[in-house]
C-alpha cells in the first residue's frame, strides 16, 4: 500500500479562520468531543457524507476516548489526519475533519467534516475553508468531500 502523504510532507498542525480552528485531534478532547457530538446527532445525520447511518452511534465516554486514542495514532502514524474543530474565542469543541485515504483509489483523500447543532451555520464555511486549505497545502492529487448545500 502506498503512502497516504509522502515522508518528507510537513503534515499541518492547524489551520486557523475567523471562525473556527482546526487542531489534531486527542484524548484531551475526550468530554468536550462526546459533548459536541452527543448534543448534535440528529444534525450530524443529515450533514453530508454521513447519512449512511454508520456513524454517529451511541457510545460511551470511555469508547469515545478509545475512538480518539485511535485518530491520534493514525496522526502520528500518518495513515489519516482527524482535526478537532474549536471555537476560536473560548476554545470550545464544535465539530471534526477527518482525513483519510479514499479505499480503492491512490492519492486521493477522503474528506468529512461535521459540526454541533448550535454552530450549524458553520457547515458550509468549514467545508470550503478545508478543501481550500487540503488543494493549496497539503499533496494529495484528488479530494473525495461531501459539500452539500
Amino acid at each position: 500500500m502506498a503512502e497516504f502523504v509522502p515522508p518528507d510532507f510537513d503534515v499541518p498542525r492547524r489551520l486557523e479562520a475567523s471562525e473556527f480552528v482546526l487542531e489534531p485531534l486527542g484524548p484531551e478532547h475526550n468530554e468536550q468531543d462526546y459533548d459536541a457530538w452527543t448534543s448534535s446527532m440528529d444534525h450530524i445525520a443529515q450533514t453530508p457524507g454521513f447519512p449512511d447511518g454508520s456513524w454517529p452511534h451511541e457510545m460511551t465516554l470511555d469508547e469515545n476516548r478509545a475512538d480518539l486514542e485511535r485518530h491520534a495514532g493514525d496522526f502520528l502514524d500518518r495513515r489519516g489526519f482527524t482535526y478537532t474543530v474549536l471555537d476560536p474565542a473560548d476554545r470550545h469543541v464544535i465539530g471534526c475533519v477527518y482525513i483519510y485515504p479514499l479505499r480503492g483509489s491512490e492519492g486521493t483523500a477522503q474528506v468529512l467534516s461535521w459540526v454541533r447543532k448550535s454552530h450549524a451555520h458553520l457547515d458550509v464555511p468549514l467545508r470550503e475553508a478545508v478543501a481550500e486549505w487540503l488543494e493549496s497545502e497539503w499533496p494529495f492529487a484528488a479530494l473525495e468531500y461531501a459539500r452539500g448545500a
